[in-house]
């Protein structure tokens, strides 16, 4: 992401959808759409959002861990680990 936000009133947005949507597909970097002069959308690559997509659920998955943990359950790391060397030893 370069140092700079990409700012864009929505004004241009419906000038220059195309334009607008090409540069932020090229960049990766995600294009604030203003209106009023308040932020009020953001365009992002479809790259762009499978990635953050992608990290959501890993986070979302590490905090069901946390709160697993902390309720008691989940499986002892040595025994999945005695499990998983039994399924390689089988294949």
């Amino acid at each position: 992401m370069s140092a700079m936000p990409n700012i864009v009133p929505i004004s241009e947005l419906r000038q220059d959808a195309s334009g607008i949507v090409k540069r932020a597909s090229a960049s990766g970097d995600p294009v604030f759409i203003t209106q009023h002069g308040r932020a009020s959308a953001v365009l992002v690559s479809a790259g762009a959002y499978e990635r953050t997509q992608r990290e959501l659920n890993i986070l979302r998955i590490l905090a069901q861990g946390e709160v697993d943990i902390a309720a008691g359950v989940g499986h002892d790391l040595d025994a999945v680990m005695a499990e998983a060397d039994e399924m390689l030893d089988r294949s």
